[in-house]
Parts: structure tokens; sequence; C-alpha cells
């Protein structure tokens, strides 16, 4: 006749042996990743293994095959957003006369609420799209709407972006880097 207890403790044992093997097993199960930064404003691009942008990670902010083991992996703070910093600050001084409703550093966009430019009769609301870490006009689209819903002149938006990139090129003037 065995020992109850002693037949408990090996089943034990084995038992946690088992789920050490499948955590190990798991926990290299996800697919390879890179983090890379650019230019000025540095930018979070999950890349596949040879090297192409993963576009789903975009759209979502999600990570294609990751693990719940992920979360104890340490964290990226070096990673930085890929947009121009001087163009994300000249978007929201140049329109600071709008509210800010949201903002996504990292997909580059701010939205703003209905506001009255100083000294104008008419409200507007503006979403800047910053898609590039350049300090380019290819690099800022800006789209605005009036309050009774219709659209801006592309004169006046035009002027808005040549406002944004003006100031944009003072703020990177300023701090040296030209």
């Amino acid at each position: 006749m065995t020992n109850w207890a002693g037949t408990m403790t090996q089943r034990g044992t084995l038992g946690i042996l088992a789920v050490c093997i499948a955590l190990t097993m798991l926990s290299s199960c996800g697919r390879n990743r890179t983090v890379t930064t650019s230019g000025e404003g540095g930018s979070y691009l999950d890349r596949d293994n040879v090297g192409n942008p993963i576009e789903n990670d975009q759209i979502t902010g999600t990570k294609n095959g990751s693990t719940i083991w992920e979360i104890f992996e340490p964290d990226n703070s070096d990673v930085t957003v890929r947009v121009n910093k001087y163009i994300w600050n000249a978007s929201l001084e140049v329109l600071d006369f709008l509210p800010v409703q949201s903002v996504d550093p990292f997909s580059g966009v701010i939205i703003t609420g209905y506001g009255t430019p100083p000294g104008g009769g008419r409200s507007y609301r503006a979403t800047v799209y910053i898609r590039d870490p350049a300090l380019d006009a290819r690099s800022l689209k800006v789209a605005m709407q009036t309050r009774n819903g219709s659209a801006v002149s592309p004169a006046t938006v035009e002027a808005v972006e040549d406002a944004i990139l003006t100031r944009a090129r003072q703020m990177r003037i300023k701090d040296g880097k030209f």
C-alpha cells in the first residue's frame, strides 16, 4: 500500500512541471517584431520578418500574433511617435481658437470642435492629419467645415495649411535644426 500524501506530492510536482513546459512552449509562439524609430518625430512601426509594415497594427492598434505573455515584456519607453513634432505643435498653436476634441499622436490626427477665429464671424471646425515625420507640405492635410455643414473654400484651407507650415518652420529654425 502506498502513502496517500506521497502520491499527491508526486502528482502535484508533475502537474507543476507540465504547466511550466506548456508555458515555455506558448511563450515562444509569437512572431518576430521589430520596433524602429525614425527621423524628427520617430515612430513605433510593427514589421514582419521581411521588414514590411503590417497595416492591421496601424488601423486597429493591435499586434498580430501577440500573446498574453507580452504583458510581462519590458516597456519600450524609447518608442516615439511618427509625426513631425514641429507640424504637430504648430497645428495646435495656429488652431488654438478651436477647442480640441481628440488627439492621437500615434496616427497624427487632431480633431477640433467648432470655434470662431479672432476677428471672424463664422464658426469652423478642423481635422488635421499629419502623415509623415518630414517637415514638408505633403505631410500635412487639413479638412475644415463650417457650423452649418458646408465645406470651407479651398483657399481658406490652403491658407490654414500655409500658416501651420510657416509656424512649424519657424519653430524648427528656433531650435537650430535647419
